[in-house]
């Protein structure tokens, strides 16, 4: 049954739990990549093996986010949520011992799999957390913490290897989890389900995540085209293979009765659309900006800022507004405000500014803030209680595979030699109108008021 979020203070301190351990994943999967250089140096490999200590947890965090959002309506998502922190903090530790790169991406997988477990239920405990009308409000505080997280990340990795040795910028992250540790106890309790776990669906659904998404990225940076197709024709044999099975589950692992949902459906491919836009031009204006304008890298972190900066104060105010207007009417103003943002940004002046830069990515970062709030809301909030923690891992896969496609998406554009020209810009700009289109889509009475059938569960009014 809803419930009406936890009391104060206890909601106070359970908040805190949350977001120190969204920081933690957060962190921890961007600030490896300022440490590349010296691993690499350090373990005698080069830069582009060393590349594999960030893949390796992307990829191993996309394989396991929906089956541990299942395993934690299993056996509870509090006691999930710690084992994740737990896990992450003892693989933390085995850093200090790595003296080969194996057994640092062995290391770093265990970080992603304990990374995953705290994520993976993250969102469906927010929705314990707070009262219902304060749902979108609670996820908009979340987004803040992923924007400064990301912020702070490569400054963080910086200033730890300017003082000490590389495995120090992993354990940076030590601290968060141990808050999240110690204040994980006033973290709501659920009611378990009773139904088994499904292993061989879990199986199939890290196979089908790995294969895919590790075969895209072999086409990119491998030399066998051939091997790479067939890695990923296999990954969707078995994807075939795994929905055809989960129709038939009452609780799938992929959520394919959420996705059944017109309304969910939508800010699904909205949301995955708009991540692989923000990662397509993200990544590409280092690029563009350093090659194309002569700016030194530390000029473009100082540029790029006032895009997650926006997002932490935009993000929670459109989180606070979507518990009162439609989801799908401020995405489809976010969205118009990000491709104004994206197409000025494809057309900078011959000899930018800081100013000219900065304004632009302030108003594109403005966009997704108002966006991905009242979309995260509305595809919990719309959700069956018992399925909140399948909506949850629905939104934090999305997210990462959004990123990565994001990223192999511009690799394949720098490949093809207009990765650091405007091209990147327009691309996310024409996904950033997909997202609205979506966005826009679920303001017909036909898409927010569902079918009877479809409503007899318990579930909380839909903002769509």
């Amino acid at each position: 049954m809803q419930t009406d979020g936890l009391p104060l203070p206890r909601r106070l301190t359970a908040i805190a739990a949350v977001s120190f351990g969204t920081a933690l994943v957060v962190i921890d999967g961007a600030i490896a990549t300022v440490a590349l250089p010296t691993i690499a140096q350090d373990l005698h490999v080069d830069s582009s093996s060393a590349v594999a200590v960030v893949t390796v947890y992307q990829l191993v965090l996309v394989m396991l986010l929906l089956p541990f959002s299942g395993l934690g309506n299993r056996i509870g998502l509090k006691r999930l949520y710690q084992i994740g922190q737990l896990v992450f903090t003892v693989a933390t530790v085995l850093c200090f011992f790595a003296k080969s790169l194996p057994f640092l991406l062995i290391v770093r997988a265990a970080q992603a799999a304990g990374a995953a477990a705290a994520l993976s239920v993250s969102s469906a405990l927010v929705r314990q957390i707070y009262p219902s009308k304060q749902l979108g409000r609670g996820l908009g505080v979340n987004s803040v913490v992923v924007s400064v997280s990301s912020a702070i990340a490569p400054t963080l990795g910086g200033l730890v290897l300017g003082v000490g040795p590389w495995p120090w910028v992993f354990a940076s992250a030590v601290p968060f989890a141990i808050a999240s540790l110690l204040l994980g106890r006033s973290l709501p309790d659920m009611p378990r389900s009773k139904a088994p776990f499904d292993v061989l669906g879990a199986v199939l659904c890290a196979a089908m995540f790995g294969l895919v998404i590790g075969g895209l990225e072999s086409a990119v940076h491998g030399d066998s085209p051939v091997v790479s197709a067939a890695v990923v024709l296999a990954g969707v044999a078995i994807g075939v293979i795994f929905v055809r099975r989960e129709r038939g589950e009452a609780e799938p692992i992929l959520p394919v009765d959420l996705l059944a949902r017109p309304v969910l459906a939508l800010s699904t491919v909205g949301a995955f659309t708009a991540f692989v836009a923000t990662m397509a031009l993200l990544l590409s204006l280092p690029f563009r900006l350093q090659h194309g304008y002569g700016f030194s890298p530390s000029e473009v972190g100082a540029v790029i800022a006032p895009w997650p900066l926006t997002t932490m104060f935009v993000a929670p105010l459109a989180g606070t507004l979507s518990d009162k207007y439609p989801a799908g009417a401020l995405g489809g103003i976010g969205m118009g405000i990000a491709i104004a943002g994206l197409v000025a940004l494809a057309f900078l002046p011959h000899d930018p500014t800081y100013l000219d830069i900065a304004w632009r990515m302030s108003l594109t970062g403005a966009g997704f803030g108002m966006f991905l709030s009242p979309n995260a809301r509305l595809i919990i909030g719309s959700a069956p209680v018992e399925r909140a923690a399948a909506a949850g891992g629905l939104i934090s896969t999305t997210r990462m595979v959004g990123q990565t496609t994001g990223a192999t998406l511009v690799a394949a554009l720098l490949a093809m030699g207009v990765g650091a020209g405007m091209t990147p810009a327009l691309v996310a700009a024409g996904l950033a109108l997909i997202a609205g289109i979506c966005s826009l889509a679920r303001l017909r009475p036909s898409v927010r008021n569902p079918a009877k059938t479809e409503t007899d569960q318990a579930q909380p009014t839909q903002l769509g």
